[in-house]
């Protein structure tokens, strides 16, 4: 299966700006029915509770389940069943369990439709920085970061658009050390929703800002969708 057959948006440009519930559920209504999807560790693992069971959506995890449910809640906890990030999720029906090594060679082996990940960086080509800033006391944390972005059939990102010192994340090049090399198909963000194409990144829609304050202070030439 194609993941990428939503229909595209017509551009708009919304009120408010995204928190991190808003943004899950953007992604977890355009992942298509029938996909099979790795979620990263962090904000992307809150897609998992917006999924709708018609979607029928297969949820991978690389410590090695497959049919992950919703996060954990009350006396559902269970603290042998956790995702890759150790958060306690919950099995849907058929869920099946399986060593590490066969987890990564699903994602090496171009199983998954979609991988969500967070980014400290995302190139106007699609490179993926997410696993060290590169700084000297930063602690490097790859994990199956690099086997998701490229075996996957598309990557997206969640991630805010600015950092705290209200630099772009979205560049023309990435300057910190490289994940994967033209992976990411699309990038999710509290401000807007771009994609990435090989004609060059184009705006599918807003939050809380305009097209044109959304150029000020992204460095990429941006088209609307």
């Amino acid at each position: 299966m194609s993941a990428g057959t939503n229909p595209v948006r017509t551009f708009s440009e919304g009120p408010d700006r995204l928190g991190k519930h808003a943004l899950a559920a953007l992604v977890a209504a355009d992942i298509p029915t029938g996909a099979y999807v790795n979620l990263g560790i962090g904000q992307p693992t809150l897609v998992a509770d917006h999924l709708s069971p018609e979607q029928h959506v297969t949820l991978h995890t690389e410590n090695g389940m497959l049919g992950m449910g919703p996060a954990a809640q009350g006396d559902e906890i269970d603290l042998d069943l956790i995702n890759a990030g150790k958060i306690p999720v919950t099995e849907l029906p058929g869920a099946s369990y399986f060593h590490h090594a066969d987890s990564f060679a699903m994602m090496r082996g171009g199983h998954l439709d979609i991988c969500v990940l967070g980014a400290y960086q995302v190139a106007a080509n699609g490179d993926l920085a997410n696993w060290h800033t590169g700084h000297p006391d930063d602690i490097p944390a790859v994990g199956g970061a690099m086997d998701l972005a490229l075996g996957a059939k598309e990557t997206y990102v969640m991630m805010s658009l600015l950092t705290r010192d209200g630099e772009s994340k979205l560049v023309e090049r990435c300057t910190y050390p490289l994940t994967g090399v033209g992976c990411v198909t699309r990038v999710y963000t509290d401000v807007a929703v771009f994609l990435i194409r090989p004609e060059g990144v184009r705006v599918r829609e807003t939050h809380g800002m305009t097209f044109e304050q959304l150029q000020a202070v992204v460095p990429v030439p941006l088209t609307r969708a």
